[in-house]
């Protein structure tokens, strides 16, 4: 390990790896929650354009990324909101008009599509001093704004007709969300690669949604497990001379599996103590009641429990779901 850290292109590549692993999944936290869950796959896509155009001009690749990606997602983000095309439709549109375009680019570079293979898959060497410097500060801003707006972002994603009747712009956090998954595609194309990054979105996400409960719980486990599986994938395909996006993404699958059992287990003594007979019974008419000034939501202070596509809060041996101005109870 102290042979490793000896090398200036692997520290640069362990920070790089660090950030990826954090903030990949700070926002996938998100992007799951939404259903997007390949929107970081079309992304990258359209970040290949972005390298493509740095290619034919000779300019440095991260910051065009960067740029087609987060206009990329602005724009199918504004299509969605005018009802003007499907999230499929979008989607279909970044995957390979972005492809397409970034093939092309680098074909008239003279460099064909071999001159994007370190950026589709992530490469250790290719991680410059300038481009950690541009890393480090993207991912400060995705892990601020992911983190500080947890709570507003999190209720727009579980519920927009929701989120609305409290006050929140949720045309403004929809397009924070979908900006803070393009520049974090686009930063992390050098550990992981674009066609391997929307996995360390999602899958962390996945593992943590098995091993932790709530929505806080998942996001903080997401976070801890990208960090760990991103170094480690580092590390190990340094070793064994193995691509780093391969290797880490197949870590983090290596997790998820692990997580199923722990899943079901827990799963299980959930359900038995939901079985169990409330050992404070109250009546219905006053439970019901007992919500007149009571707004459920992140922060609550109630538990919230995945139920189809919103979330119940357990309150007092009930479920209970908002809707609009009042509560249903399950």
């Amino acid at each position: 390990m102290i042979e490793l850290l000896n090398l200036a292109f692997m520290r640069r590549a362990l920070v790089a790896a660090a950030l990826a692993g954090l903030t990949a999944p700070a926002i996938g936290t998100y992007i799951v929650q939404r259903r997007l869950s390949l929107l970081g796959d079309g992304l990258g896509h359209v970040a290949i354009a972005g390298v493509g155009l740095a290619l034919a001009t000779g300019s440095a690749p991260l910051p065009w990324a960067v740029g087609a990606c987060v206009g990329g997602a602005a724009l199918i983000e504004l299509l969605r909101q005018r009802g003007r095309a499907s999230g499929d439709i979008g989607l279909a549109i970044l995957f390979y008009g972005g492809l397409a375009a970034g093939v092309l680019l680098a074909s008239l570079a003279g460099q064909g599509a071999g001159g994007l293979q370190s950026y589709l898959f992530g490469s250790l060497v290719t991680v410059s001093p300038g481009d950690l410097k541009l890393v480090v500060a993207l991912a400060a801003v995705v892990l601020v704004v992911a983190l500080g707006w947890s709570a507003p972002l999190f209720a727009v994603c579980a519920d927009e007709d929701y989120a609305k009747t409290l006050g929140l712009p949720v045309k403004l956090y929809n397009f924070v969300i979908v900006v803070l998954a393009a520049v974090t595609v686009a930063t992390a194309m050098r550990t992981v690669g674009l066609l391997l990054v929307s996995a360390l979105m999602v899958v962390p996400v996945a593992a943590a949604q098995n091993l932790c409960r709530g929505f806080f719980a998942s996001l903080a486990g997401a976070m801890g497990l990208g960090l760990v599986v991103s170094l480690g994938g580092v590390v190990t395909s340094y070793y064994a001379d193995l691509a780093p996006g391969a290797t880490i993404v197949l870590l983090a699958i290596a997790v998820f599996v692990l997580s199923w059992p722990v899943s079901a287990w827990t799963h299980r003594r959930r359900h038995r103590r939901l079985d169990d007979p409330d050992p404070r019974p109250i009546p219905h008419h006053w439970a019901a009641e007992s919500h007149q000034d009571h707004v459920h939501g992140p922060g609550c202070g109630h538990p919230a429990v995945e139920h189809g596509d919103h979330l119940d809060y357990l309150h007092f041996g009930h479920r209970h779901v908002p809707h609009g101005d009042h509560h249903d109870e399950h």
